[in-house]
This record gives structure tokens, C-alpha cells and sequence, in this order.
């Protein structure tokens, strides 16, 4: 066949079921550029409408034998891009809601993960400021906290009284609160 730009649409159509490659070549100038402008358009982007165009005739080639036209062919492509552009618009909708799911749920764990360090950070001053006082206030402030003994518990078992008990639980807070307040203008 010479001369397939004077042919009609359904002419072409069952040359190229024929396997005419030709007839399909022009199906695909005949319409490209229209369903390109079509798509582009309602997307906004180039590229992603010419992505949808050559995967419309890829997808009209390899399907063509299957495919009963019961409308124009025009109808058919133009249908179809819109149905690809629907297809595309809705995926990319849940591409970007997964997306900005997945970077909160980032930035949270990320949140987490940076007051778990912190929190570990002023475990271990904590530690280090109660390993650092003073023998007999230490062992007093670990009773009381640690054991949770009473003020009279501790004085009883160490043989001092309950007001030196209060007076050194008393320095070893303000001790670990000097060391702890320093620390924290660190963070």
C-alpha cells in the first residue's frame, strides 16, 4: 500500500491486525501529537505525557488483534489517554501521601531516636555526678533513692541521724542539679 493517508482509520486499523507495520506508523504520526498535547495539558508535565502517549500505543500495538472498536478510533485513543492521565494523577496521589507518610513517620522517629540519645546522655551524667560524691553522701543518696529507704531507715542502719540523713541527700541533689544544669546548657 502507497498512499495510507487517504486511508480511513478502519482501514488502517485491519492493515496493521494484518500485521502491516506500516499502517500502525501511521495511526501512531496521525494521532501522536494530538493525545501528546491532550495529556500534557491535563498534566502539566512533558514528560509524563509522553510517557502516557507511547505507553498508550505500545499498549494499542501489542493489544491491537484484541481490541473491538465499537467507537471511532479518535474516541478510543482519546478515551484512553484520559483513563492513562485518571490512572497516573491517582498513583502519583498515593506515591506523594506515602511519601509525606513515610517523612513523618521519619522525622518522628528521628525525634525519638534523637530523645532516647539525649535521655542515655543525662542517664550516664546522672551516673557519673553520683559516682563522683562524696563517700558517706553517696551511699546516702543511693539508699534513699535507689532502695528507697526512709529518712529514719537510713539512720538506723548507718547509726547517724535523720537530720544529717536530710542534709546530705539535701548537698548530693544540689550537687547532681549544678552538674546536671551545666550539662543541660550543653544540649
Amino acid at each position: 500500500m502507497d498512499n495510507y493517508t487517504e486511508l480511513p482509520d478502519l482501514a488502517l486499523i485491519q492493515l496493521t491486525k494484518e500485521g502491516d507495520q506500516f499502517a500502525f506508523s501511521h495511526i501512531y504520526e496521525r494521532y501522536w501529537g494530538m493525545l501528546f498535547i491532550h495529556a500534557r495539558k491535563i498534566l502539566g508535565n512533558e514528560d509524563e505525557a509522553k510517557d502516557i502517549v507511547q505507553n498508550l500505543f505500545f499498549s494499542l500495538y501489542t493489544n491491537i488483534n484484541n481490541i473491538d472498536f465499537k467507537t471511532t478510533l479518535s474516541s478510543y485513543l482519546y478515551r484512553s489517554v484520559k483513563n492513562m492521565v485518571l490512572d497516573h494523577i491517582k498513583h502519583q496521589k498515593i506515591v506523594d501521601r506515602y511519601l509525606e507518610s513515610f517523612s513523618n513517620f521519619s522525622d518522628q522517629g528521628e525525634l525519638v531516636t534523637d530523645q532516647e540519645v539525649r535521655r542515655k546522655e543525662l542517664e550516664k551524667i546522672i551516673e557519673q555526678g553520683i559516682d563522683e560524691l562524696p563517700g558517706k553522701m553517696k551511699e546516702v543518696f543511693l539508699l534513699s533513692r535507689r532502695e528507697n529507704m526512709s529518712h529514719k531507715e537510713i539512720a538506723e542502719k548507718l547509726g547517724i541521724t535523720q537530720h544529717t540523713i536530710k542534709s546530705q541527700i539535701g548537698n548530693a541533689i544540689r550537687i547532681l542539679r549544678n552538674k546536671i544544669g551545666a550539662c543541660l546548657m550543653l544540649f
